[in-house]
């Protein structure tokens, strides 16, 4: 089984549908795909609607999250999407991207960069607007060669002269939330120190105490002492130790199943969810 854990579509920051990606994935050889979008559960049900036979769909969510001030990113999947307490914390997580990306284009306007709002709203679409986005509109001003250079000091990099803060969840309440859902959580790429500044591994090892199912270890954006670091972490913790693509279709350069997790742990992953199942694919024909 070939299983990709991590993914994004329109809903967020993709340029995929999520109709598209779950075809594009099949396409890939994929077996299981999981829809990870940030913050939000907005496009699972045209996932769902167009999933093709022979792919199984993991619904989930990637939630934006900060501790020590540090930010990180929190996968979580098969929760209860209808649970009303972390339904309100994704709702504050969005409803704070607006203004955060709005303040972002008033930074780079102050360091001479001709960007616009509407320019940003009409990249970010019915998405939920983000830095990626942002990001693009640098792209196509000329201002950087592509979107991973704009997630430097000088832009859009934790702390950055473009850099604004958004409401964030404590990592330690959303393992909790998304427990109490059903769901099971996964640190992603916790060691991607080209984005910024990382957690320590204590803090690491106070999340698993705390209820972190898992670690992504394979990751386009962990090289391989990283990884083997990550893995005999997660032996140490007795973590689930996950890869995926973290696929954002034409906006990064990772492709679909560039790496992905082994099925002994999908297998534990999806025994361990509550909150929801896996959706298998049924030959859907939405956004055909």
């Amino acid at each position: 089984m070939r299983i990709d854990l991590h993914t994004h579509s329109t809903a967020s920051d993709g340029t995929d549908t999520p109709a598209e990606l779950v075809r594009n994935a099949a396409a890939a050889g994929l077996d299981v795909v999981a829809l990870t979008d940030h913050d939000t559960v907005g496009g699972h049900a045209e996932a769902i609607a167009a999933l093709p036979e022979g792919l199984t769909l993991v619904t989930g969510a990637e939630l934006s999250c900060r501790t020590e001030g540090v930010g990180l990113h929190m996968l979580a999947y098969l929760f209860d999407p209808d649970e009303p307490e972390l339904a309100r914390e994704r709702e504050l997580v969005r409803d704070d991207r607006v203004p955060r990306a709005q303040g972002m284009v008033a930074k780079l306007r102050e360091l001479g960069v001709p960007i616009t709002w509407e320019q940003v709203a009409r990249i970010a679409g019915e998405g939920a607007v983000g830095r990626p986005h942002v990001a693009t509109a640098l792209v196509e001003l000329g201002v950087v060669p592509d979107v991973s250079a704009a997630f430097t000091p000088d832009w859009l990099a934790n702390g950055g002269r473009a850099y604004v803060e958004k409401h964030e969840l404590d990592p330690f309440e959303a393992v909790r939330l998304v427990k109490a859902a059903g769901g099971v959580t996964v640190f992603a790429h916790p060691l991607a120190v080209t984005r910024g500044e990382v957690v320590p591994e204590d803090t690491i090892a106070r999340l698993a105490a705390a209820g972190l199912d898992g670690i992504e270890v394979d990751h386009m954006d962990h090289d391989e002492p990283t990884r083997a670091r990550l893995r005999g972490l997660a032996a140490d913790l007795g973590l689930l130790a996950t890869g995926s693509s973290d696929y954002h279709g034409s906006r990064k350069t990772c492709r679909l199943g560039d790496f992905t997790t082994d099925p002994e742990i999908y297998g534990e992953i999806t025994r361990r969810a509550t909150g929801a199942f896996p959706v298998p694919g049924t030959g859907g024909t939405s956004g055909r």
